[in-house]
């Protein structure tokens, strides 16, 4: 008997992981990463996708004199709270591509990895 699977098995796989990939990216919405930066006088909140949720400032960061500070450590809020954004996406994403994948197969170098393709 001929284990090869045809060619409607391959195309129905094929949808049920771009469905599966849909779902992830719809969850990640619901991912949330809050970081600090300056000793939590700014904290910036990203949804997994990567998106700026919020930014919270503690008072006494809010001076006039020390605008050029604030903005320097919203940069920093922003850029770190992204960077933990996508560790977060980047994991999901594994992981639901993993789960389709057929016992076995290796895609490790697929997507910007350095592993064996097959």
């Amino acid at each position: 008997m001929d284990d090869t699977p045809n060619m409607a098995d391959l195309f129905g796989r094929m949808a049920e992981m771009q469905q599966k990939m849909a779902d992830t990216q719809e969850a990640l919405k619901n991912e949330q990463v809050t970081t600090e930066v300056g000793g939590g006088m700014v904290k910036v909140t990203a949804d997994g996708q990567g998106r700026v949720t919020a930014i919270s400032l503690e008072a006494p960061i809010v001076n006039p004199d020390e605008m050029e500070m604030l903005e320097d450590l919203l940069i920093a809020g922003v850029n770190k709270a992204l960077e933990e954004a996508e560790g977060i996406r980047a994991r999901r994403m594994q992981e639901a591509a993993s789960t389709m994948l057929p016992p076995g197969l290796d895609l490790g170098g697929m997507g910007g990895g350095s592993g064996p393709l097959i």
